[in-house]
């Protein structure tokens, strides 16, 4: 059961909360629910006093019988917001109906989600598979070693794979792949094979300028032809020195998600969108700038 489903079968009255036009900036998109119940809620539609005064509404209306309200709410110094837009907001008491296809809309929404394929089950591919198990991604860690994949407690789809370049193959288009093994040899393998299919969003490999260097060499002798381009080597390069894996995981996932969602309504233009219904400096893959 899902934890949207879990929470609405818990629930006897809830209020959908639904931002339905955006004017300016705001702090989330059209079309982002809330679920509103009597003593708990599921979902956010961006904190701060319009959060509040959405709650107060809905928790009104499920106390007088209401079953639907519109709210118009200009966020700026009236409300304590700074924003500077204009939301509206549709709150509407769910029926069994509204119930289900709030349920098959977070289906379809959970099969759009963007893949990210962490290729290598050790330390910090443990800490990845964490941190993304939090973030609107399907995680996928994939490993030779099953002792490995028995200590992962992260809720992402786990893999055991004898040959785990198939598991590339099969990827979805526009997956992120973030390759860090415990063999050297296998990494450039998987490396080249996520480079090799053109689509994906972000092919990342574990190591040092050096590594990369002898990835190089290595597509040279075994796949002519086949650029290192693409590839981002070091990961998450952010000038920290910290070789924990929980910190090495953060910059990473920062450096994934900016690639997955650098072309989403979350970085598109801010206006009205209406609801349907020491050396040379060098850039994020090692290239001089």
């Amino acid at each position: 059961m899902t934890a949207l489903a879990a929470f609405l079968s818990a629930q006897v009255s809830v209020i959908r909360v639904t931002l339905t036009r955006v004017r300016g900036s705001s702090p989330r998109n059209v079309g982002t629910d809330m679920f509103v119940a009597p003593h708990t809620l599921y979902g956010t539609i961006g904190g701060g006093q319009l959060e509040h005064m959405a709650i107060e509404r809905a928790r009104a209306m499920l106390s007088d019988g209401a079953l639907n309200a519109v709210m118009d709410v200009p966020l700026g110094p009236e409300i304590g917001q700074c924003c500077g837009g204009r939301v509206e907001l549709s709150l509407v008491r769910m029926r069994q109906g509204d119930r289900r296809a709030a349920l098959k809309r977070a289906a379809a929404e959970q099969s759009l989600l963007p893949s990210v394929y962490v290729m290598g089950a050790g330390h910090v591919g443990q800490a990845l598979a964490d941190q993304l198990q939090h973030l609107p991604v399907t995680c996928v860690l994939v490993d030779t070693r099953t002792e490995e994949l028995a200590q992962c407690r992260a809720d992402v789809d786990i893999r055991f794979s004898v040959i785990p370049e198939v598991e590339i193959a099969r990827a979805p288009a526009g997956s992120a792949f973030v390759v860090l093994t415990h063999d050297h040899g296998l990494d450039f393998l998987l490396a080249s094979a996520a480079l090799d299919r053109g689509d994906a969003a972000y092919v990342g490999m574990i190591g040092s300028a050096t590594k990369r260097v002898k990835f190089r060499n290595w597509l040279r002798d075994h796949c002519e032809g086949q650029s290192i381009r693409n590839l981002i080597c070091p990961i998450g390069a952010s000038g920290s020195r910290d070789k924990r894996p929980s910190v090495i995981a953060a910059f990473v996932v920062a450096e994934v998600m900016a690639e997955l969602t650098s072309e989403t309504a979350a970085t598109a233009p801010i206006g009205e969108i209406e609801a349907p219904g020491g050396g040379a400096q060098t850039d994020r893959t090692g290239r001089t700038a």
